[in-house]
């Protein structure tokens, strides 16, 4: 059995128009051609679509029955032309970013209504890594883009641009933790309960053995290491005010909050595809691409 998309065309306009001659008008072309399609499509089909009898063509109970694959059909044929025109463009089929969690959610959520709208098609996954473990994802081929807090050297197989937005990083402890009763604490008074430090996976330098750090390797779990008051931490603000629960203070401390830059980085020997270049640079600002 076979039946062109053009029949299926015709019977899917006349049935949602309500006659031949207002899917013609629509697609384009007379009202034979798509009286004709449509009865080709029958007899491939070995079932009557419309009740001819009426003065306006209605479905028959098997035409209500195939409309619905018919649609599908269509739509599955039009995704196909899209992917294969993206395919011809450059773009690839699969981005994957890591994300740090110095990286807002409100901006995360206007990359990924952006993708949507400009690239449907596009498959896009979603990492989350900080410091090293970024780099390592993007030296090795496993994501194309990510976001990273701002570091002081990056390897010469990195590239990197300056993000717009910079994060701000503040100190926190628990409300029942000593520290949080204290209207101002200092380095010193600091140093003498537990830290909550950020080690990632990639992090050759070796974690210090004092009993007054624990470590993990990304700030969401070092933010509920202090919501259990087991020590303080150096957070994102937003990370706070998103998912603390209210359960954190934050502490006055002088120097305290901090700003830190967020860089976009990829690997400087792999060509980034049309969709990670076009969202690399509607990151940094050049919105007209």
């Amino acid at each position: 059995m076979t039946f062109s998309l053009d029949s299926l065309s015709a019977f899917v306009y006349a049935a949602d128009l309500g006659s031949f001659s207002a899917a013609a008008r629509r697609l384009g072309k007379s009202q034979s051609t798509i009286s004709e399609a449509i009865a080709n499509l029958e007899i491939d089909l070995g079932s009557a679509l419309f009740d001819r009898a009426t003065r306006s063509p209605t479905l028959t109970a098997a035409g209500r029955l195939l409309l619905p694959q018919a649609r599908q059909i269509m739509a599955a044929s039009q995704e196909l032309r899209q992917q294969a025109a993206h395919l011809n463009a450059g773009v690839e089929t699969r981005l994957t970013i890591v994300l740090s969690d110095t990286f807002q959610s409100q901006t995360l959520e206007s990359v990924a209504c952006r993708l949507e709208e400009r690239y449907p098609m596009l498959e896009l996954e979603c990492l989350v890594g900080e410091q090293e473990d970024v780099l390592d994802l993007i030296l090795s081929g496993r994501a194309q883009l990510g976001l990273v807090g701002a570091m002081d050297r990056y390897s010469p197989d990195i590239r990197r641009q300056r993000q717009r937005d910079a994060s701000e990083l503040a100190l926190y402890a628990a409300h029942r933790h000593p520290l949080a009763g204290l209207a101002r604490v200092d380095e010193p008074l600091l140093g003498q309960y537990r830290q909550l430090r950020l080690n990632t996976y990639g992090d050759k330098t070796p974690a210090s053995s004092g009993q007054r750090q624990w470590y993990a390797p990304s700030y969401l779990m070092l933010l509920d290491m202090a919501r259990l008051g087991v020590g303080w931490a150096e957070l994102p603000s937003w990370l706070v005010r998103s998912f603390g629960g209210g359960e954190l203070k934050q502490l006055e401390a002088p120097g305290w909050p901090k700003r830190m830059p967020v860089d976009l980085v990829w690997a400087a020997n792999r060509p980034l595809g049309a969709a990670a270049e076009w969202l690399r640079c509607w990151l940094t600002g050049q919105d007209s691409i």
